[in-house]
């Protein structure tokens, strides 16, 4: 497997990171030595918490029914008993002015349901991950995004909003997508308003890590180019 702890170190000293990236995986099955997650949480991003925490584990699609917006872009199907709690969510959005009906079909959601979610800080990750998820403030994940930029995998997607948690099957259907984030993530997670997301795809990020060096010197030197610029430039 890929050394994602090599990985890890470089981006964090590069972007000038200080949560960890979050590794996902999605699967079919449970793979074979990891620890199943025990309990209960209030959302599916609830679960980037802990693993930016440094915990390793997976979720069954059962974990994910408390949430049924993050249900729907996990493509989860809610059990019959449950099932009704989706339109009622949405009627509450809806009632709000927080959502248009019209808005739910664009949401992107994953292909297919997994049997079984990995979740684990990337650099310990126990399997390769389909998505690593990096949250930061602007001027640090500005630098990911150029990264992404100069090793051809960024993507033309405008930053993503609400519900925080499609910024996963977006990212593995078109490639490195930001997400401003919605309020009910910055609830579950404890996400600063000074804070945002970046997704990329599990076999970009090695890439993009290549990239962090190159594109991090080249922000030093251009942050005293352009105050040089600045004080020679500027009349007020």
């Amino acid at each position: 497997m890929i050394d994602y702890g090599a990985i890890e170190t470089r981006l964090r000293a590069h972007v000038g990171l200080t949560r960890r990236p979050v590794a996902v995986a999605f699967r079919e099955a449970p793979p074979a030595g990891v620890k199943q997650f025990s309990g209960s949480e209030p959302s599916g991003c609830s679960f980037w918490r802990l693993a930016m925490e440094g915990r390793a584990f997976y979720t069954v699609p059962a974990d994910h029914y408390n949430c049924p917006v993050g249900a729907h872009t996990h493509n989860i199907p809610l059990p019959s008993e449950r099932a009704g709690e989706l339109p009622q969510v949405l009627e509450v959005m809806t009632g709000l002015g927080y959502l248009k009906m019209d808005e739910v079909p664009g949401i992107a959601r994953l292909p297919k349901s997994p049997g079984a979610i990995v979740y684990a800080p990337l650099g310990d990750t126990p399997v390769d991950p389909d998505v690593v998820l990096f949250i930061g403030p602007p001027g640090r994940l500005m630098l990911l995004q150029e990264a992404a930029v100069r090793a051809g995998v960024a993507t033309n997607v405008p930053f993503l909003g609400r519900p925080t948690c499609m910024a996963l099957p977006a990212a593995l259907t078109a490639g490195t997508v930001a997400s401003t984030g919605c309020i009910g993530n910055r609830v579950y997670t404890g996400a600063g308003d000074d804070e945002l997301y970046v997704a990329v795809r599990g076999c970009d990020v090695a890439r993009v890590a290549d990239e962090t060096e190159t594109i991090a010197k080249a922000n030093v030197a251009l942050a005293d180019y352009h105050r040089e610029r600045r004080a020679t430039l500027a009349t007020e």
